[in-house]
């Protein structure tokens, strides 16, 4: 995709969620330009990474090695609530994929649909782009539990353990 073009892509109808009858978030990719729109979702995520400033940075410099960012809103609001961004790549063990590198939502909107939004983007996203697996990791504990719960509603399975040691 060309950094400076944003792909839009409704992931429900105009319909509204039944339980809260709120309308579904707008989810599309951003440019490298929009990135600072993503920078206070992410920042919940990433704190280490100190400012928007560096986080934005920080991200666009990924964007060379493929890195991408989705972004769920609400209306009228400039600020994206939720963010994802990932990248799609090709080894041996998974062929073509498309891996979350990182997935949040703000806490203040928490709970309005904007993971789950997120979730079905990218699910749309790697079909597009003919992918055969979609992956993430996530942290343990149990404030994880919400996310796990949306990850396993949406077909994700615990398939490995992931190993890391700090160098």
């Amino acid at each position: 995709m060309n950094g400076n073009v944003s792909k839009r892509y409704r992931v429900a109808s105009t319909a509204t969620r039944p339980h809260t009858m709120a309308p579904m978030p707008d989810v599309r990719e951003l440019a490298r330009n929009e990135t600072s729109l993503a920078a206070a979702a992410l920042l919940e995520l990433r704190p280490a990474l100190g400012s928007a400033e560096a986080l934005a940075a920080r991200a666009d410099a990924q964007r060379d090695a493929g890195y991408r960012l989705a972004a769920s809103f609400e209306a009228g609001d400039e600020s994206a609530a939720g963010v994802a961004g990932f990248r799609v790549g090709e080894n041996l063990a998974w062929g073509r994929h498309l891996y979350v590198d990182d997935l949040v939502t703000r806490p203040d909107r928490r709970g309005r649909g904007h993971a789950r939004a997120l979730l079905r983007w990218l699910a749309g996203e790697a079909e597009r782009c003919r992918c055969a697996q979609l992956h993430l990791d996530s942290g343990v504990g149990p404030e994880r539990q919400a996310a796990h719960r949306i990850y396993f509603a949406h077909g994700l399975r615990i398939s490995a353990h992931h190993f890391s040691r700090d160098i």
